[in-house]
């Protein structure tokens, strides 16, 4: 079972490193680097590029955690930091960047369903299911803005920095795969 992150703590933490706490960062580093690294794997689809990733983000966000402004952010910036490392690494590889698949989605969608009504969370899983079949149908971009919007809790503004597109195209995608999946789900 997955359990939420203790912001407060993590804020911290990251203030410590600003102090140049290296076992604050330590700390963050053992915090966070599962999820990050099941991240990197999902998304590069490959043990040894998701290692690599996993080392380039935290370098960078070892280098550049005094420009973090709310220590309380440290997470969605880390998630950030992650999709732009694999997104280059693909970049730099030359991979066709594929559509997501559900392992991804499954990855970014936490379904706890343990303390739910078995017919509850039945119905629950049917309806994630269903969600995940209408994103994979959608074209790239589309997805690739619905989940860091949705799934990675990311402002519009941050998912246009983070797919490097304006902020007109990342409404305009969003906006599109709204209409198409409430007439898929529908």
């Amino acid at each position: 079972m997955s359990k939420e992150p203790d912001y407060a703590y993590i804020a911290k933490l990251v203030m410590a490193c600003w102090n140049d706490d290296s076992d604050a960062f330590a700390e963050l580093y053992a915090m966070t680097y599962n999820k990050v690294y099941n991240y990197c794997h999902h998304y590069l689809r490959d043990a040894y590029l998701a290692q690599d990733a996993v080392q380039e983000i935290y370098i960078n966000a070892l280098q550049n955690i005094h420009k973090l402004n709310d220590p309380t952010l440290f997470v969605a910036w880390l998630n950030q930091i992650s999709f732009h490392v694999c997104f280059d690494i693909c970049k730099k590889n030359n991979a066709k960047y594929e559509t997501v698949d559900s392992e991804t989605l499954d990855f970014l969608q936490d379904e706890e369903h343990d303390d739910m009504h078995p017919e509850k969370a039945s119905m629950k899983r049917a309806e994630s299911e269903e969600l995940k079949t209408a994103i994979e149908s959608l074209p790239v971009n589309e997805q690739q803005v619905i989940i860091l919007r949705y799934f990675n809790n990311m402002k519009l503004l941050e998912v246009a920095r983070t797919l490097g597109i304006s902020l007109a195209s990342t409404k305009r995608y969003l906006l599109s795969a709204q209409k198409s999946l409430k007439k898929l789900m529908s």
